[in-house]
């Protein structure tokens, strides 16, 4: 019978090993990227054991500098589902005084949603910037929700730290990437489709991993 590694750490490290010799033998090291950024490439990979996040992730205004600064000054994270809020390093995060929010499960949000005729992840963020002044804001589902809050920056009734912006879908989640990328704010992106809220929380968790790497 074939021995298998049950080790949690020697299956991390062997995965991470694997990711890594496929990326060169297929030829799928982008230049473009910094050893940093392909540190979260590789962890989005490990996730959903898809390829195709080296060519389509990408990094605007240095985001994961501004991820980090702000988790160091004690932002706190929005996420617009739950699934990413479960999927997030919470305890890592609380030894910076960071608190991770999400708040589409309200009621009163919920309520309002219906009452005004739009999506509870769009209250959401309407709600969620007015408690969360300069945080980091974690998207993965909703395209709904990257277009209200890149609404709001453009108002000026929002200014996040930076916005991982990776929504899943088939309406909407393309474009409002792409409109993602036509504002200043520091932000992670996967063009098209593909994305999702593991994705979501995958890329920041990688981005704490990297911080107590360095000691910060």
């Amino acid at each position: 019978m074939k021995e298998f590694i049950t080790d949690p750490g020697m299956i991390e490290k062997r995965s991470m090993e694997i990711i890594s010799e496929i990326l060169l033998a297929e030829k799928l090291n982008r230049a473009d990227f910094s050893p940093a950024e392909m540190k979260v490439v590789k962890r989005v990979i490990h996730t959903t054991a898809d390829f195709e996040y080296s060519e389509i992730m990408e990094f605007h205004h240095s985001p994961l500098q501004a991820v980090m600064s702000a988790i160091c000054r004690g932002q706190h994270v929005v996420t617009d589902t739950m699934m990413a809020y479960s999927g997030i390093n919470k305890r890592a995060l609380a030894g910076y005084g960071v608190e991770v929010r999400c708040c589409i499960g309200d009621e009163n949000i919920a309520r309002e949603a219906k009452e005004r005729g739009i999506t509870r992840a769009m209250v959401s963020m309407e709600h969620a910037v007015r408690d969360t002044e300069n945080g980091v804001f974690v998207i993965g589902n909703a395209p709904t929700a990257l277009l209200k809050l890149v609404e709001l920056v453009r108002e000026g009734k929002a200014s996040p730290a930076a916005i991982i912006g990776v929504p899943v879908g088939f309406v909407g989640a393309a474009e409002s990437k792409d409109i993602l990328t036509e504002t200043f704010v520091p932000a992670i992106i996967t063009r098209g489709r593909k994305g999702g809220s593991n994705v979501a929380a995958a890329i920041l968790n990688a981005i704490i991993y990297m911080m107590g790497e360095q000691g910060l």
